[in-house]
């Protein structure tokens, strides 16, 4: 797979509902859409995933959305889109890489700590607080974030 990432300017319908997939709330991807950066994977010319990076505080970037078109996961196309996501921090002198995801997304949270992510916290009932509809996720209805953390460690230091 030949896999190529550039940065978009402007979010079509077919990027939104791909969002959605990985973030049900619209009103909670519109407010971090407005204050992001965001990049698109492409193979073969056909969009295939995208990813959204959220500077949140001085020399800290967090990936609020990662999502894959279903027909092409597995396939390390999110394990592309992290590591772009760790290469962009560093060459914009990011210190920190931040990421948050539901206790149940097991295979989400094993491909963050592949690529180098450890956990810092929990963030005890932050899917009942944020979202209006229960989500189910493995069979488990989703209640709590585990937030992880990767350390930039800077070429030129």
């Amino acid at each position: 797979m030949d896999i190529h990432i550039q940065k978009l300017d402007s979010i079509e319908k077919r990027h939104f509902d791909l969002l959605l997939e990985a973030d049900p709330s619209k009103r909670l991807v519109e407010d971090y859409l407005a204050r992001s950066i965001y990049f698109e994977a492409r193979n073969n010319k056909q969009f295939v995933g995208i990813i959204v990076l959220l500077p949140t505080r001085a020399k800290v970037l967090e990936i609020v959305n990662l999502a894959v078109k279903e027909e092409f996961r597995n396939q390390k196309i999110g394990q592309t889109l992290i590591l772009f996501a760790l290469t962009f921090a560093r060459k914009n002198r990011y210190d920190v890489v931040e990421i948050g995801t539901g206790t149940t997304g097991f295979s989400q949270l094993y491909l963050y700590q592949k690529c180098g992510f450890r956990m810092t916290h929990i963030d005890s009932d932050f899917f009942i607080r944020h979202y209006q509809e229960p989500i189910f996720e493995n069979n488990l209805q989703l209640k709590d974030m585990v937030r992880l953390s990767h350390v930039i460690q800077n070429l030129d230091e």
